[in-house]
């Protein structure tokens, strides 16, 4: 590597070690998305090849999200027990098995089989990669490299549209999904190599532990609880490490966090628009601004480049409002741009002007690629770092549920309620009520959130004074973090007075060996 680009990689990720696991788990998200993009590319020879309407392409997707939204949540216990990195790369090796047999169907049937088979191993991808991120990097940093992180998904659905959609016009719809198998290839290998870091531990990536997850002023959990009238919710404060409780508890107690419960919905909301976009883009590309297939997919690509800028620029902006002491950023900043987005989008889909519409969906697509990173953080900031899978794989089935119903749910709304040349333009534009909704919802969280992110840094602190400290050892062999090193377990971050902790004999309100 020169010089130079060691000192942008530097710049960016903080050291190389940091860079892979960044592109690494990027590439993950990334690969789902290119799938995904590659259906909506082939939508028009996947309905000659079989002879099929808008409602069948929507379900060759929704069949993914039903399926992983039934899987999201054994695959987020699971990824709380073992190693993730392992359990990434046998998924993954899966993943293109299935969409070798995905480009070889010869009946709809076949496809569909192959696309549900394909669902349940995805369902790996959101808990393993939302914990790693957890444990690879501090609090403070979160937003800004889960913004790389989640940028790989808008990236690879970009791809999927450009890529395939070239390929599929060259070869045919069955090279469409057969390339994808080079990138997985090179996904498992890469997944393979990746160490494992300690739960919890935020060991640095070089091998040096990591600075303390809250030291500083900037840390979530220190400004909560340096607010006067914020102390951590008694009732959630957790006094044992939670995987010795049953799995229903688990999930119980993660959906009992008012400001998860929030996010969870709003998340959801936000991916129902974006799945439904994503299936019907090419389609809608098309006839709305009279352009071929293949000028199309390049277009989306423009599009998706907008929505990287944006989960970028997104995580980047919440973490420096945080630095600033704006303890709600991570709210503030998705609540904001999930208002913005129909105000850019709903011009450019009434639009027959490319030249119009094109900068429009841009912002409006950046917009709504910025939502992601912070409450992506925000949800590690208010859950104890051992439940991050279970939290992250109930918060998945929501939204793949949501994603599973959008493009059937739009293409049946397009079919059979706005049947005719601007059906799926009125569709598009109905369906943004939903992020306006989101936006409304995330108002509440702004008051919640402070007191979550104390609850959950206490139940670490006190797991760790009870002699059960969450920063196990990594699954690789490297050794287990001592109390001193762990982020939450010092007194250099307890109160002296103690009044706004939890007892450490556990007989505080919340106590007891169960959550909630």
């Amino acid at each position: 590597m020169s010089g130079s680009l060691r000192k942008r990689t530097e710049r960016l990720f903080g050291d190389r070690a940091a860079a892979r696991s960044v592109l690494t788990m990027a590439s993950v998200l990334a690969l789902d998305g290119a799938d995904k993009g590659t259906v909506s590319a082939m939508a028009g020879p996947l309905q000659d090849a079989f002879g099929i309407g808008y409602a069948a392409i929507g379900l060759l997707v929704s069949v993914v999200a039903f399926v992983g939204a039934a899987c999201t949540v054994p695959f987020g216990l699971l990824a709380d027990r073992v190693p993730r990195t392992r359990l990434l790369a046998v998924t993954a090796t899966l993943w293109g098995l299935a969409m070798l047999a995905s480009g070889a169907a010869v009946s709809y049937g076949w496809l569909l089989v192959s696309r549900a088979f394909l669902g349940a191993v995805t369902a790996s991808s959101g808990p393993a990669v939302n914990s790693l991120v957890g444990d690879f990097f501090p609090a403070r940093r979160r937003a800004r490299m889960l913004g790389f992180v989640v940028g790989g998904e808008l990236f690879g659905t970009a791809l999927g549209f450009a890529v395939s959609g070239v390929v599929g016009s060259t070869l045919g719809w069955r090279y469409a999904f057969w390339w994808l198998v080079l990138p997985t290839v090179a996904l498992v290998w890469a997944l393979v190599r990746l160490p494992e870091p300690a739960r919890g531990g935020q060991q640095g990536l070089s091998g040096r532990s990591g600075a303390p997850d809250d030291e500083g002023p900037t840390g979530p959990a220190r400004q909560a609880r340096a607010r006067a009238d914020v102390a951590p919710d008694e009732r959630l404060v957790l006094h044992t490490d939670p995987r010795t409780l049953p799995p229903w508890r688990l999930v119980l107690y993660v959906v009992r966090i008012p400001t998860n419960v929030v996010l969870i919905v709003a998340s959801a909301l936000g991916y129902f628009f974006f799945a439904g976009l994503r299936a019907f883009a090419t389609v809608f590309t098309t006839d709305q601004y009279g352009v071929s297939t293949s000028v199309a997919g390049s277009l989306v690509l423009v599009v998706g480049a907008g929505g990287v800028a944006g989960v970028l620029l997104g995580g980047r902006f919440a973490d420096r409002l945080l630095e600033s002491g704006y303890l709600n950023a991570r709210i503030l900043v998705p609540v904001v741009c999930l208002l913005g987005v129909p105000l850019l989008v709903a011009p450019a889909l009434h639009t027959t002007s490319l030249a119009v519409a094109l900068p429009l969906l841009v912002g409006g697509t950046a917009l709504l690629g910025a939502v992601n990173p912070p409450l992506d953080a925000a949800r590690l900031d208010i859950v104890p770092p051992l439940l991050w899978g279970t939290a992250e794989g109930t918060r998945t089935v929501l939204r793949t549920l949501s994603e599973a119903m959008a493009p059937t749910l739009f293409g049946f709304v397009a079919d059979h309620v706005f049947a005719g040349r601007h059906a799926l333009e009125y569709t598009l534009l109905l369906a943004l009520l939903p992020l306006l909704a989101a936006s409304l919802l995330g108002l509440p969280a702004l008051r919640t959130y402070p007191r979550d992110v104390a609850t959950a840094d206490a139940s670490a602190r006190t797991a760790a004074d009870s002699g059960r400290a969450p920063h196990d050892s990594a699954e690789d062999g490297t050794r287990r973090d001592s109390p001193g090193d762990a982020p939450h377990s010092g007194s250099r971050d307890t109160p002296h007075d103690g009044s706004r902790d939890t007892p450490r004999d556990g007989s505080g309100p919340g106590g007891g060996d169960q959550p909630g």
